[in-house]
């Protein structure tokens, strides 16, 4: 369960994700407006001539690049802290927009000689509201659902923890590799665990430090949570250590009790100390105790 304050995931802010939301919504708006202009046939908003459709197809269009502005004004501040109730109330924003932009329209059809509307205003921008929460609203449930499941799956497959298969002669560090494939089962890194130091955690991504074959301390980031990977792994040597970190216990030189609390330290001088937090000293320390 989520709270409002909690901030979106970071799939929601993809560039790939945010113009695929935007061609789904348009297609599903056109499909919309295809369907009820009939119902429509005795104001602006209908097909019955070449103007009134040339006008329909001009509100929708700027319809469209108004959710498109939108969604690119989202994509830059994706680094921003954007929380549930902040989401909620930008795609309220992005439908009442729309819907006052209709009724914009709508009051300059007869200056057009279009036919004029003969509802009061407040309950066509009512009836236009109404309309475009459907037509925006339905879509973005959709996609985001699809998304979400898309999220899921990635993060389901995205690490593989097996047995090397080989003729040569292993040593124990070599028996285990860690196998991280991108969104189309592609393997992208496969490691032994000698050459990884630690995972850290950030938001919904985790940043994977290893070393390569000269012995450069390198990152691989990939969409995942820190608790998956921790509970995907726990015949490893990998341990929880922090909210933020998992560290290969094997690559720990020097646990130290400091002031704020132990640390650890690792075989390389590119890595600083990581903390250990109160939550996981216990786990740590027998881990360490038992190398």
């Amino acid at each position: 369960m989520f709270s409002l304050s909690d901030r979106i995931p970071k799939f929601l802010l993809g560039k790939y994700q945010l113009m695929a939301t935007v061609m789904f919504t348009a297609l599903f708006s056109l499909v919309c407006i295809l369907l009820v202009s009939r119902f429509f046939l005795n104001s602006w908003f209908s097909l019955d001539s070449a103007f009134s459709a040339g006008y329909m197809l001009a509100f929708y269009v700027l319809a469209v690049a108004l959710i498109s502005v939108s969604r690119r004004l989202m994509y830059m501040n994706r680094d921003e802290s954007i929380t549930y109730l902040g989401y909620i109330l930008w795609l309220v924003a992005e439908v009442v927009g729309v819907a006052l932009l209709y009724t914009g329209f709508s009051v300059a059809a007869p200056m057009l000689g279009l036919p004029e509307s003969t509802v009061p205003l407040q309950i066509l921008f009512a009836r236009a509201l109404l309309a475009t929460s459907v037509a925006i609203g339905v879509p973005y449930i959709l996609i985001g659902q699809y998304f979400a499941i898309e999220d899921k799956n990635n993060t389901m497959r995205v690490m593989n923890y097996s047995s090397v298969v080989t003729d040569m002669p292993l040593t124990p560090q070599d028996e285990k590799r860690i196998t991280l494939f991108d969104n189309a089962g592609v393997i992208k890194l496969s490691l032994t665990q000698d050459k990884l130091y630690y995972i850290e955690s950030d938001d919904n991504y985790v940043k994977v430090w290893y070393t390569d074959g000269n012995g450069g301390l390198k990152q691989y980031m990939l969409r995942c949570r820190l608790k998956t990977i921790e509970e995907s792994f726990l015949d490893s040597d990998l341990v929880r250590c922090h909210r933020k970190f998992l560290v290969n216990i094997n690559k720990v030189e020097v646990l130290s009790s400091e002031k704020e609390g132990y640390f650890l330290t690792l075989d390389s001088a590119q890595v600083d100390p990581i903390p250990v937090s109160k939550t996981y000293e216990e786990a740590v320390l027998n881990k360490f105790n038992s190398r």
